[in-house]
């Protein structure tokens, strides 16, 4: 009997290198339940909370957000967060270490800063980078898309990382008038 199985066997096989895999067909389907729909493909190495701040886009209008939304002038982004950010409006100058001391404060602090500077990357001056250095933040300077960009990546990634973003052309913020400032003598009517 096993002689008749191994006879019709009988065909020379090919030599090892020259063999092809036997390919399978693998068939998958969505799970589908009475009780949901459907769901799009998800990024599986993103963190259950994303970052709610990515920007799209960066113009001489301002900063453009996923959301849509436009802000037209300096900012901080840390921790899924955007801060109106008071600067001057020349480039370094009347610039101090109180520009940068919310990030004293904040817990955890960011492990990197990145710096967009405007259309072109200029280097703050010295002071300004050993007082980050001495909160042991790490600065990178960048022109502001750059930054924006490299923000995005590095707040996918789960990083601690900030953004301090001056826009390509300054504009100032206009400060809301306090309670004091809007009536007569701090008097509520």
């Amino acid at each position: 009997m096993l002689a008749s199985v191994v006879h019709g066997l009988r065909r020379p096989l090919a030599p090892r290198a020259t063999r092809v895999p036997v390919l399978r067909k693998l068939y998958t389907s969505p799970v589908w339940r009475a009780d949901e729909r459907w769901q799009q493909l998800t990024n599986i190495l993103a963190d259950d909370n994303p970052p709610p701040v990515q920007v799209k886009s960066m113009s001489d209008a301002g900063i453009e957000l996923a959301d849509g939304q436009l802000i037209p002038g300096a900012c901080i982004f840390i921790d899924g967060k955007i801060f109106l950010w008071d600067v001057p409006p020349t480039q370094w100058r009347g610039w101090s270490e109180e520009r940068f001391e919310m990030f004293e404060i904040i817990v955890p602090r960011p492990e990197i800063l990145l710096l967009g500077t405007g259309k072109a990357a200029t280097l703050p001056p010295a002071s300004l980078r050993q007082y980050l250095s001495r909160l042991g933040i790490q600065l990178d300077v960048m022109d502001s898309w750059s930054a924006c960009t490299t923000y995005n990546l590095l707040a996918e990634e789960g990083r601690r990382v900030a953004a301090a973003l001056l826009p390509f052309r300054p504009r100032p913020w206009k400060k809301q008038p306090t309670i004091e400032e809007s009536t007569p003598c701090g008097k509520t009517s």
